[in-house]
């Protein structure tokens, strides 16, 4: 049984070897999700992100970087994760069942011209699936974060962004990661043109 300092050094080299195993078409989609978020930005969209468990956690984190800041002093975003209404939430799963929680809320909330992202590590959760399926049936632009299979996201969006790993720990520190290197590409693309105007 390896030491307690051990077992860190070999999960912090874990995540690390997923994060390096990127490769550049991955890279790519990041790159592209970016740039459509700040196309929606642009053009007076928002930004809407949903998941279970740690990926709700994470849209709720990576939603208040977009509002808040990263890095830049400059204009809040408009991004919102669909988990922080425990009112809707639980009436929404009360009235219509758990699997209708987030597309209840996008059929409400999203607009043409959106970017929703959908966070799962499997790619298969049911109300995800049916988040991802009303964002289109609405005209948003629907991208996911998953796992390395993609699941069910996989068909259901407009780009998926699979994160190299089955392990659900490493594809949420993977995702965390992508959400703020997208947050910080945005900033940098609306410091450039503020510069500029």
């Amino acid at each position: 049984m390896p030491s307690p300092e051990q077992f860190i050094r070999e999960q912090l080299e874990e995540s690390c070897h997923v994060k390096h195993s990127f490769s550049p078409e991955l890279l790519g989609q990041i790159a592209a999700l970016a740039r459509r978020i700040t196309q929606a930005v642009e053009a007076g969209g928002k930004l809407i992100l949903f998941g279970n468990g740690g990926s709700a956690a994470d849209a709720q984190h990576i939603a208040a970087e977009f509002v808040v800041r990263l890095r830049e002093h400059r204009r809040p975003i408009a991004a919102m994760a669909l988990t922080v209404n425990t009112s809707v939430l639980t009436a929404a799963a009360n009235d219509y069942g758990y699997e209708q929680v987030f597309s209840r809320q996008v059929e409400a909330l999203a607009r043409p011209g959106d970017v929703l992202i959908a966070l799962s590590t499997s790619g298969a959760s049911a109300n995800v699936l049916l988040g991802a399926e009303a964002g289109r049936a609405k005209g948003a632009w629907v991208a996911a974060l998953t796992g390395e299979s993609g699941g069910g996201l996989r068909k259901r969006t407009d780009l998926l962004i699979n994160v190299p790993s089955q392990d659900s720990q490493r594809i949420q520190e993977a995702h965390i990661t992508i959400g703020h290197i997208l947050c910080a590409l945005v900033e940098q693309h609306l410091k450039a043109g503020a510069a500029s105007a």
